[in-house]
């Protein structure tokens, strides 16, 4: 992420967006750390291949790209740095809750600080979207025809594309619905399920019964259920606390347009959408969960994520602000600074 994010500084819409930007690259690159420091540490002459097989990769390099296709997504703009906080950092949270119930520890220890960490990060992306947001449909009201390309705003119809882009490749990053690896590290103790130790709903840590009831295409675009015994649907159990937690912040955002008498909500995108994992990868659903008939996936997908000329319409009007407390058209300026200072704090210096 540190990678995919290297350029934005020149478009950070304030210096408190600059000094939040800096702060999660610098978390992040401390998280890779942790990961190689764990590789080296514990895992002798194997683990030190992996580590070094971790380092030499690179965020979109055709012949040695990261594993994970989220962290090969081009970041262009700080729009998209924002949604990577929000959606991207939250499947981290959930993946690190389920590590840190880990039963090695040392795995179980480093993951638990990471999520104090990973909370910063998402702040970022929940809060900034909603700044977003709030200048949005500030900029509507001002519009006669409640086009604020006219004034250098963000159309929420362009978020939405956003979302539905970070939504669907983050849901990826949960593996298989079906896993069978999932069940080996469940049951060997490696991996819990989301708050494994408090949760009501996780009394049985065993996990030997019970099985999940999981959609699966069917013909002519129906959908249709199988039965995945327990164990094997635990990314999907973490897959659907994030699902959740998402759209809980979606709600918030509606609110927002909502309270400002706009007729508009933003949505979550069906699971089904543009996927390379699970049962509906590859297949032609659009976000509102129905198959599209007589176009191909492509064709789909790109009718409901951002075009070239919506990223270089965000790269026009996302010029840097680098005078304390004033910020960019596109966004509204925070309720609060950081570490309780004002928001014309000097955030960043330049020397």
């Amino acid at each position: 992420s540190v990678e995919q994010q290297r350029l934005l500084g020149g478009q950070a819409p304030s210096l408190y967006d600059m000094r939040n930007l800096f702060q999660v690259n610098v978390e992040e690159g401390r998280h890779l750390w942790a990961m190689a420091y764990l590789l080296h540490r514990y895992f002798g002459r194997d683990g030190r291949d992996e580590a070094e097989d971790l380092l030499v990769r690179r965020s979109g390099n055709e012949d040695s790209p990261r594993i994970l296709g989220a962290f090969n997504q081009p970041i262009e703009t700080f729009l998209d740095f924002l949604c990577f906080a929000m959606f991207a950092d939250r499947d981290g949270k959930y993946q690190l809750a389920a590590l840190a119930e880990s039963a090695f520890s040392p795995l179980a220890r480093s993951t638990q600080f990471m999520l104090t960490e990973e909370a910063h990060h998402l702040f970022v992306g929940e809060t900034g979207i909603a700044r977003v947001v709030a200048r949005t449909v500030e900029l509507m009201q001002q519009s006669p025809n409640e086009d604020v390309t006219d004034l250098g705003g963000i159309p929420l119809d362009l978020l939405q594309k956003h979302i539905n882009s970070w939504v669907s490749v983050c849901l990826d990053l949960f593996g298989g619905d079906d896993s069978s690896n999932a069940a080996h590290y469940f049951a060997a103790g490696l991996k819990g399920r989301y708050k494994e130790a408090s949760a009501e709903e996780n009394s049985d840590h065993t996990a030997l019964e019970g099985v999940y009831e999981l959609e699966v295409p069917g013909e002519n675009g129906t959908i249709g259920t199988k039965e995945v015994p327990m164990r094997r649907a635990m990314n999907r159990l973490l897959q659907d606390g994030y699902y959740n937690d998402c759209a809980r912040a979606v709600r918030k955002w509606n609110s927002i347009i909502a309270k400002a008498g706009i007729q508009y909500e933003l949505s979550m995108p069906s699971v089904r959408f543009n996927r390379m994992q699970g049962p509906f990868a590859g297949l032609p659903f659009a976000p509102n969960g129905e198959i599209v008939l007589g176009k191909t996936t492509a064709e789909v997908v790109a009718a409901h994520t951002p075009s070239r000329k919506d990223i270089a319409y965000e790269i026009e009007i996302m010029k840097p602000v680098r005078e304390p407390g004033k910020f960019a058209n596109w966004i509204a300026a925070p309720k609060n600074g950081i570490n309780r200072q004002a928001i014309d704090f000097e955030y960043v210096r330049f020397t």
